[in-house]
């Protein structure tokens, strides 16, 4: 007896509506499962999940959402990527290098008392610039010989990480601490409570402009990718390189610029963390926001609007997830249930079969 895997043929709506919803199911189940093999009440820790993550008031909705706004940059820069076939697992990186562009403008480059909006358009434009460089280097690459982008854009991560220490460790050290200092205050994104001497429920609410950008950037990238040749050379690349070629689409120039695209994108999720949130550059200033992202970019079938939706739910998950200590024990929850909803995914796309072999080998 042997099991194969086939894919399915067609997918009814049940299925690709049930899939992701049996697979949470699943993950909470197994969740609840753990929690109580620990000691821990798991209806009394869901609640606190929910409450920290959703129904908690402004609060609660606020810091959702600041931390869905680089998993949806980062997500839409995968997205962009995956769409031509190219798997650019190193938004990580590209963050990295992003954060410190955006950085070197403003406490290197420019003088304090710049302009709010010149000094965060320039910083913007050099984290998008200094993530599209690092992420040009894997597509070069890959069109020129055949690399793997793969290896190339994932070892690229590290370099970024390195790269950025020196400065916080060195060049750009606040007195000696692994850290640059802050911001002037005209280099930070707006927050929602700088509201609050007009609307005092707004004091202490960090949702900063970063998440209208990021919006703004999915519905763009949503018309690229459906509206435009460009989007449509990047499908017919991702089905068939050669078939692209035959068409006489630029499928290495379209690599290459994917590719840059897709690390512009990720560089300003780093831009956006570092002015919208800590305003310093810091070692392990993101939680590997860019690493996750591909698994939202994933679960959102590489859809910009999806990908929105699944980076707020995925935030909340993970702000609600703080409530539970140990913090190692909310990190395995969300393993878990990412796991089940990856494993109800990939059930839904395919179909097990069971045959019998005989000692020829037949079937």
């Amino acid at each position: 007896m042997r099991l194969r895997t086939e894919p399915r043929l067609t997918r009814t709506w049940k299925v690709r509506l049930g899939a992701p919803l049996a697979g949470l199911a699943v993950g909470l189940l197994l969740s609840a499962v753990m929690l109580e093999m620990f000691g821990i009440p798991s209806p009394a820790a869901f609640a606190a999940i929910i409450r920290s993550g959703f129904t908690g008031g402004l609060f609660a909705l606020s810091d959702t959402l600041t931390v869905a706004t680089p998993l949806i940059l980062c997500g839409l820069a995968c997205a962009l990527a995956f769409k031509a076939r190219l798997w650019n697992v190193g938004a990580e990186g590209q963050l990295f290098l992003g954060a410190w562009a955006a950085t070197g403008v403003a406490i290197a480059l420019l003088p304090q008392g710049t302009p709010g909006l010149l000094a965060l358009t320039c910083m913007a434009i050099a984290g998008f610039a200094a993530g599209a460089a690092w992420g040009a280097i894997p597509g070069v690459l890959r069109a020129r010989f055949g690399t793997s982008e793969i290896l190339t854009s994932l070892m690229l991560v590290y370099v970024a990480v390195q790269w950025n220490n020196y400065f916080i460790y060195s060049v750009w050290s606040d007195r000696g601490f692994q850290m640059t200092r802050i911001y002037p205050r005209e280099f930070w994104l707006p927050r929602v409570s700088d509201l609050a001497p007009s609307w005092p429920g707004a004091a202490g609410l960090t949702l900063h402009a970063g998440f209208l950008l990021a919006l703004l950037l999915a519905a763009l990238l949503w018309f690229v990718l459906f509206r435009t040749r460009f989007g449509f050379e990047l499908k017919v690349t991702g089905v068939s390189e050669r078939a692209a070629h035959y068409a006489g689409m630029p499928v290495k120039r379209n690599i290459v610029l994917s590719m840059a695209l897709s690390g512009g994108l990720a560089g300003l999720a780093g831009m956006c963390e570092t002015a919208g949130v800590v305003h310093r550059l810091q070692e392990n200033f993101s939680p590997g926001y860019g690493f996750t992202a591909i698994l939202v970019a994933w679960l959102a079938r590489l859809d910009p609007a999806a990908i929105v939706l699944v980076s707020v739910l995925l935030s909340g998950l993970l702000v609600g997830a703080r409530e539970i200590q140990p913090s190692g024990i909310a990190m395995m929850m969300q393993g878990i249930i990412l796991t089940s909803v990856v494993a109800a995914d990939f059930f839904s796309n395919n179909v097990i079969r069971i045959s019998t072999v005989d000692r020829h080998g037949g079937s």
